[in-house]
């Protein structure tokens, strides 16, 4: 097997990425990732064993980069806690605004794997999602927020949910709905010292 650094292979996955994320993987054939890579269908099975091993890769190779946007959101976002998780939503509706937005390659995947629950890329999918509930509730343990891993879990399920209904109206809004969900819900979870601003010394 051909190392992950090899430029074929990155070749070929950069050609799956664009064509399953566009439109699905079982509409994709093995024939069309390699024509659109520019190699043939033996050098692909070279690096990939079959296309279930494909579709994984697929998945694995948007795990850290769609991690790392987040964590990039919620950094750059000006504000306090509330403010910053909400700033997650927000950029995801400016992506859902795109007209080659598809939803979440992670959820579409497993819905059309739905009847294949071993497959490698539902374990890569529900585990990608598991480490951004995991950021989030080591985020919130760090601001001393009492049930956590309740609030985190809560965050992905509005996060998840808006991927669902935005995908189904074509309608961005609803993202930005969820996000201020999500505010309100870490706002009020907060600390009382961390929601009170301290009062102006006198003088």
């Amino acid at each position: 097997m051909a190392r992950s650094s090899d430029p074929t292979r990155a070749r070929i996955l950069a050609a799956a990425n664009r064509l399953f994320y566009a439109d699905g993987i079982r509409a994709v054939s093995v024939d069309a990732v390699a024509d659109k890579a520019g190699i043939t269908k033996k050098t692909l099975y070279y690096h990939f064993r079959s296309k279930d091993d494909l579709v994984a890769a697929y998945l694995a190779a948007r795990d850290q980069p769609n991690l790392a946007l987040f964590k990039r959101w919620f950094e750059e976002a000006a504000g306090a806690l509330p403010d910053k998780v909400a700033a997650i939503f927000r950029h995801l509706a400016e992506s859902a605004r795109h007209p080659k937005w598809r939803g979440c390659g992670f959820l579409r995947t497993t819905a059309e794997l739905a009847n294949l629950p071993g497959h490698p890329a539902i374990k890569i999918g529900a585990a990608h999602k598991k480490k951004f509930e995991a950021w989030l509730q080591a985020t919130f343990e760090a601001e001393g927020i009492a049930g956590s891993g309740e609030l985190a879990r809560q965050m992905l399920l509005l996060l998840d949910g808006a991927f669902a209904v935005v995908l189904l109206h074509r309608d961005a809004s609803y993202m930005e709905t969820a996000g201020e969900a999500a505010r309100a819900l870490v706002a009020a979870a907060q600390p009382r010292r961390a929601r009170t601003a301290p009062a102006r010394r006198s003088g």
